[in-house]
């Protein structure tokens, strides 16, 4: 895969205010393994090589297990592989990056609002927001995969 540009360099006070959020997110109280299955998942349903491949390693690096991130996109026949908290979270993850197809139904949100308090549930979707954002910069500009460089 070829960049198409660096938007980095390209926008650096957009990736910047970016980068804010991102900051946000990492300090917001939700555990990190969790926002990084979450970030994983949303890039696995946006087919992004690129974040894919960065938040499989930040995982792998952080300990979890290769079952856990191989059945990730079956996460829901995972068993006790993922607790309660992480399945109200993938579900939300889904349906909120789905947002066009599912328009995000009451059913899913009552199961989220159940595992998670209002904070957290809100804080989650900035994250599933971001990595939405990433996603598409990545994908658009086609940011090569650190496992795809020479």
């Amino acid at each position: 895969m070829t960049n198409r540009m660096d938007y980095n360099t390209a926008a650096p006070a957009g990736m910047k205010a970016l980068g804010g959020v991102y900051n946000y997110v990492k300090q917001c109280g939700l555990p990190k393994t969790l926002i990084d299955l979450i970030y994983l998942r949303v890039s696995q349903i946006n087919g992004c090589a690129y974040c894919i491949d960065l938040h499989s390693r930040d995982l792998l690096q952080d300990g979890v297990a290769i079952e856990k991130l191989v059945l990730l996109p079956a996460w829901c026949e995972g068993g006790a592989l993922f607790d309660a908290t992480e399945r109200a979270a993938l579900a939300w993850a889904e349906t909120v990056t789905r947002v066009a197809e599912t328009g995000v139904p009451q059913a899913e949100y009552e199961a989220a609002a159940a595992a998670l308090d209002q904070k957290q549930l809100a804080d989650l979707t900035i994250s599933i927001a971001l990595m939405n954002a990433y996603n598409r910069m990545a994908i658009s500009f086609r940011a090569t995969p650190a496992a795809a460089k020479p």
